[in-house]
Formats: C-alpha cells, structure tokens, sequence
C-alpha cells in the first residue's frame, strides 16, 4: 500500500513491483572518484543540507545531455541473425539540436528505443549506441512502459495538455495513481542514466517534453548546481483545466527545480504563471525583457521561443532532381486545378473534418470551384490514440462531398491516408496555392512553416523564371488555436468550429491579388528563414547560461521531501545563523535589545487565526523577565489589536503601525515619534478603498489610526493584482499634493503619512 501524497520519491518507485536488477548500468563516462559517491552522501540528509562552491574537475570540452523520451534513432533487428542495427533518424528535432550548438560540444543522447531489446542484447546494444551514436538508452520493462506512456503520459497528460477532460468514462481515462506512480518511477530510470554520465557543475541538461517533467526534482535532488533546462513542446493549459489535475502541485513543483523553462507561445507561458500563481503562490517579474520566477531564493527562467524548421535539409531536398520530377508528375496529374493542401495527423484534435466541411460550403456557395478546385488531404496515420471514429467521419464527409460535386475524371477532395516520403511532402507543398490547418488545439505545428519554404524555391530554381513565379507567393489559412499562429501574422487566422468563416477564409486566400499574396509569403519567409531550429537551440541555451552564470558563486541548501524539495539559494556573503553562536553572544553581553517581528515570525503570514499561541506568550515574558533585556514587537498592527493580543505580558514593549506609535510595557502610555493633526486626507482615500472593495470579491479595509490599508490577500490573484496596481495609480494621482506616501507591499495598499519616524528607543540602545 502506497501513500497518496507521495512525501518520498525513493518509497514511491520503490513500490513498483518490477526487476530492476536485472536492468545493467552502463559504465560511467566521467570516472572522477569520489563525485556520485559525495553526491550519495549528501542525498541521505537532504534537509537542511549545504551545498559547498568548490568546483569539480573540468571536463575535456563542454557538454550538453539531451533528454527525451525516444531517441532520434531507428532501431532495425536482422531476424536471421538476432542482431541489431541502428541508424539516425533525420526528422527528429532532438537530432538536428546539434546543428545549433557549437561545433566543439559534445552532445549525449539519454532516451528510450522505440524497440524491445532483450535483456540478454542490453548492455552489447548501450555499448554499441555510446561507440557509434553518443546515446544512452534507457531500457524500461515493457509492463512499465505501457502504464507509463501509453497510460500516464498518453491517456492522462496528453488529452489534458489538449483541452479534453475524462469527464465521464466514454471520454477518456479517469485518473489512476497506479500510471502516476509508474510515471515517476521511469523518470527516477531517467535519472538515475544522467548520473552515471553528468559532470554536475560543467554539464549543460535539456529535457524535453511532458514524458519527463518529473525528472528535473530527481536531477536538482542530487545535484544542487546542475544547469537544468527544459521546453515543452505541448500546449500547456489555463488553470482552470490543469487544476483538475490530481497530481498538479507535484508537476508544478517538479518543473521549478529546472534553471529554465520554455514553452512556444507567451499564451502557454501565462497559462503556466498562472498556475504557478494561483496554486503555489508565486510571482512573476520582468526584468530587461526577462520573465523569471522566485522560486525560494532561485529565479527560475521563462523562455518563450516556438522551434523552426531545418532549413538546410529542406532546402536540400527541394533542390534533388527527384523532387524535381515529382512536382512536374504532381503539376501534370492535377493540370488545370486550383490545390489547397491538407497535411495532418490522424488524430482528433487537427480537425480535418472542419476542414472538409468548409471545403464543401464553399463549392455549395461559389459553383465555379467546381471541376477547379481540388483538396488533397494527407492524413498521416497515428498512433496516439483509437481513430477509428474520426476516420469514419471523414470517410462519411469525403463520400458525401466527391458524390455530390465530383463527376467521372474530376473529384473535389483527395484523401492520402499514408505516410508520405521526405521528397512527396516538398512537392505537394510546392504545387499548392494554398495551405489550410483547422487543428483545434496543437503545440505548434511546422506545416506552415514548411508549406512556406517550398513556395518560395530552392536557389537553384532561379534559372527558371516561370517556376519562381509561380513559388514565390502563398497563401495560409490557419487556426488560431495552433502554436505557429501568432508568428505568422500575414496568414488569414480562423475559428475552425465555424465553418462558414474558414470557408470564406480560404475564398479569400484563393481569390487574394497576386501582389498581397507575395507580400504576406515574403514577410513569412523572411521570419521562418532566420527563426530556424538553429536559432531557437541558440536563443534557449543563451538564456539557460545566462540564468545558470551565478551557481558556482551561490549557497545551496536542499531541504524538503518528494516533490516538495527545493533548492534555497542564498547570495554568498550569506551566513547561516549558528544557535550556539546567538547563545554565547546572550550569555557574554549585559545590556541586550531584541527587537521581533510578529506576522511571518511569531505566526504563519497563512494561519487563519493570528493571535499568539500561549507557547510565544511564556518565551516572550521569560525574556523580558530579565532586567538586562529590552523585548520590543515591531509590527505594522494597530495598537489597539497588539494590546489585546499582548496583555499578558506585562514588560514587553511594543511599537505599532511600524513605529508610529510606542510604549515601553503595558503600564505606561502609547507615545507617537511625530505629531500629526492633519488626517483629511483619510476622508478623500477611505471613499476609494470602499469602491474598489466592493469591487474585488475577498478584498478588506484596515483602518489604522495613522494609515488605511487594502488588503487583497483573499482576492482572485490576478484581478486582486490587477487592481491594486490600478489602485496604486488612481491614489498616487490624487494625492500628489498631498503629505502622504502611498505604498505597495505583499497583498496591500498602504497610505500613510509623509513623515520619517524617529526610534523612540534609540536612546536605550546607545546606553546598551
């Protein structure tokens, strides 16, 4: 029996019920003795742990270690022989990273094969992948595998990150902890191959997508400092769907332990923010066009940067003789015809339906497409999840569609239901006019991208005029929910639930003059040609440098268990305070001031019920019982509120409204520093206060005999916030001529007086 909170990461995987022995670990590429070995001991008491700065060997050259749940390989096994061979697969974007780095970086490879190595090939397959390709193969346990990825990752994470809850059991899989605990129990696998390669303090981590987001607290648990970054390449959701996420915080928590996070569009990033801001209570800032989060003293990046396309391997392709033919077979096959392209997965989310409707509206209300205009839908097989239901809608619609409008050499609509080849997908991009993608929610799809580079031409294409014509102009139409959308602000964005307007949308990208056609392609280009995947690699790891500069000159202590540990980074001049220390300076000294804070000090800014415990009662009227010892709370409370909570002791002093008003113990008068009779001012500010309370649902006045304050604390984060600043602003104006001072701090607006206060105790601590 597991628990349910999962405190503790190492019981949690440790109760999957699966042979890890028989699993055998690589041989570790960095042999420096003692390293995994401190790191070891160190894990064993995370709480309250220091981590020193002191360096670790240098590598012989820099190193990045790419994360991802497959590796860009393809794995072929000769039945004959029971041998494997392996070869790189080109189309993977984790593969064409490295063509964004520097050239003298050396890059490691940790991922799954897509194929299912015996136990008895393991360790000759990791040797042969670490000799030839630079990988390390994590090999899972088939039954593993299947809880994890098609489980947890597939039938849980990917519909959520898409928008589609499991609201009844008809529409996806309820929430098993089983696949979560097999979830975390791959990505610890994951781990525990990046120790046996990593060089902690001079390796640069990039993890990839929702397969792993657990990894990075298993990562940061056993290496204080390592340069951690991650990107996913999912939409992520608004709060109000990832909120429904059982396992939420932990996901949450689990991603803050990377230096840099990056997502494609800012849409995902403040989805993210604002997650982290309503369930863990953290804030953003901006700083010199920089997001970052305070996450515990670490200022977690925000990277937001959608990937390009390999620029060089399209443009190679669209420059080989057979691609050259297969547009010329393609041109002379659909001779006389208008084509408006498709190129989709098989899936329910990329709306290929929609698509076809807003095809058949339109040749119900323009006739002269007919026996012109031709849709070739390619609808590339997937394996995400059951399609039969989509396939028979579309193979319903496509019937209904080439029935009615189609005659015996002419039919509206092609249907490729296969995976076309590299050079087959260039020449249906170059012949044509126009590229439609009606996907309801995608990360970021690089199809209009694509799509934009074959119309423009390969250079060698510039011998013949009448090509580059034809190439050099394009027209998109693309749904407003996919990633690439907000970059490509010359494409005609549409609703894909309304099918009349992308049905108008794409009479209009087909009717649009030439010239617009080739000043929108040409702003396309020109932003596709320069944001390719080399420059994305280059903008993330830039600014995973720049986030990471400082943590060699950091103090690190882990503290927290599970998925609730966390780094506390402190500047180096910090010192931790020593009890014994505070102990011998009391014991030495004979005239002594302690000054206390109370809310965050004495109680939790979060308890519910703020008044003192009778436990910080007893301490504070044993301190002050010593005729040596001048006790003082220091506090922004009202006098009134500190009286009542603070009768029983009768020697403390206290000091309310941060200063304003003083008093040594309980039996003389409160005494102000600064004499002030014009309060006029409050009859002008609490009239405000009320109407912006009245409109801010959890919000409250605190009125103080020298300041007003409104509190937000209770109040939705993001219009709480978004109405103090405006209340800031609105006070601020208002009040210009006026000897006041308004102020912003944690959850309150505070006006006050104009005045400097003068310690009324300062006397007493020059005579100590």
């Amino acid at each position: 029996m597991f628990s349910r909170s999962y405190t503790n990461l190492l019981d949690l995987t440790a109760s999957y019920s699966f042979n890890l022995s028989s699993v055998k670990s690589f041989p570790k590429v960095m042999t420096v003795a003692g390293v995994l070995s401190d790191m070891d001991s160190q894990n064993t008491n995370a709480h309250n742990t220091y981590s020193p700065a002191s360096p670790s060997p240098k590598v012989p050259q820099d190193r990045t270690i790419i994360l991802s749940h497959m590796l860009p390989l393809h794995a072929k096994k000769d039945e004959a022989t029971g041998s494997w061979s392996f070869t790189w697969d080109e189309t993977s974007l984790y593969l064409q990273i490295k063509d964004g780095l520097p050239k003298p970086m050396e890059i490691l490879y940790i991922g799954c094969l897509n194929a299912d190595i015996e136990v008895a090939h393991q360790e000759e397959v990791a040797a042969t992948l670490y000799d030839k390709f630079n990988c390390f193969p994590v090999f899972v346990p088939s039954d593993l595998e299947r809880q994890y990825f098609d489980g947890f990752c597939q039938h849980q994470l990917w519909p959520l990150f898409h928008y589609m809850l499991p609201i009844t059991s008809e529409h996806g899989l309820r929430f098993d902890r089983s696949l979560w605990q097999a979830y975390v129990s791959v990505n610890k696998m994951f781990a525990d191959k990046v120790m046996e390669v990593i060089s902690p303090e001079e390796d640069f981590v990039w993890v990839h997508d929702y397969h792993l987001m657990a990894l990075p607290t298993f990562l940061r648990r056993r290496f204080y400092k390592v340069k951690l970054g991650f990107f996913l390449h999912t939409p992520f959701p608004s709060s109000e769907i990832y909120r429904t996420l059982p396992v939420r915080e932990e996901i949450l928590r689990g991603l803050l332990n990377a230096d840099l996070i990056g997502f494609h569009t800012f849409d995902y990033a403040r989805h993210f923010l604002s997650c982290c801001s309503r369930m863990l209570g953290l804030q953003f800032k901006t700083q010199r066009g920089y997001i970052g989060l305070e996450y515990y003293g670490r200022t977690v990046g925000i990277k937001i940067m959608p990937v390009g396309i390999h620029m060089d391997r399209l443009m190679g392709t669209l420059s080989l003789e057979e691609t050259r033919v297969k547009i010329d077979d393609l041109k002379a096959e659909l001779h006389g015809k208008t084509v408006i392209l498709g190129m989709d997965d098989l899936d329910i989310f990329q709306g290929i339906n929609f698509k076809l409707l807003a095809v058949e509206q339109l040749l119900i209300q323009n006739p002269s497409w007919i026996g012109k205009l031709v849709l070739v839908q390619v609808a590339n097989p997937a394996s995400r999840h059951e399609t039969f239901e989509i396939q028979e809608e579309i193979h319903s619609t496509l019937k209904r569609i080439n029935d009615k409008f189609g005659t015996s050499g002419y039919k509206p609509v092609i249907l490729i239901e296969r995976p076309l080849s590299h050079i087959e997908r260039i020449a249906y991009y170059t012949i044509a006019e126009c590229c439609v993608v009606t996907a309801v929610r995608d990360g970021l799809n690089l199809i209009p991208y694509e799509y934009t580079v074959c119309r423009e031409g390969s250079s060698s294409e510039t011998e013949s005029s009448s090509k580059v014509l034809s190439s050099k102009q394009s027209a998109l139409v693309i749904s407003e929910f996919i990633g690439c959308s907000p970059s490509l602000s010359g494409a005609i964005r549409v609703n894909p639930w309304n099918v009349n307007d992308v049905s108008e949308s794409i009479q209009s990208a087909l009717t649009m003059p030439i010239q617009e056609k080739e000043m929108r392609h040409e702003k396309h280009y020109k932003y596709v040609s320069t944001h390719d995947v080399a420059y994305w690699v280059r903008s993330f790891m830039t600014d995973l440098e720049r986030t990471c500069k400082d943590h060699a000159r950091s103090r690190c202590w882990g503290i927290g268990f599970g998925f609730g540990f966390r780094i506390i980074a402190l500047d180096p001049s910090f010192r931790k305070l020593s009890i014994d220390h505070i102990i011998s300076a009391y014991r030495r000294t004979s005239n002594r001031i302690i000054l206390l804070d109370y809310d965050g000090t004495m109680v939790a800014c979060n308890a519910i019920d703020k008044t003192p415990s009778s436990e910080v009662i007893s301490v504070l009227n044993a301190l002050c019982a010593d005729p040596n010892n001048l006790v003082f709370i220091v506090s922004g409370r009202s006098r009134h509120v500190l009286h009542e909570w603070f009768s029983p002791c009768k020697l403390l002093g206290l000091s309310a409204e941060h200063g304003y008003f003083n008093r040594y113990r309980q039996e003389e008068e409160w005494k102000t520093t600064v004499q002030l009779t014009d309060f006029s001012w409050k009859e002008v500010v609490e009239p405000v206060l009320k109407r912006y309370t009245e409109s801010t649902d959890g919000s409250s006045i605190e009125v103080k005999d020298s300041a007003l304050v409104w509190h937000y604390q209770d109040a939705d984060p993001d219009f709480g916030s978004w109405q103090s600043k405006e209340l800031l602003d609105h006070l601020e104006s208002m009040l210009a001529n006026k000897p006041v001072a308004v102020k912003s701090g944690h959850h309150i607006v505070e006006v006050k007086p104009q005045v400097r206060l003068v310690c009324l105790f300062s006397k007493k601590v020059q005579e100590c």
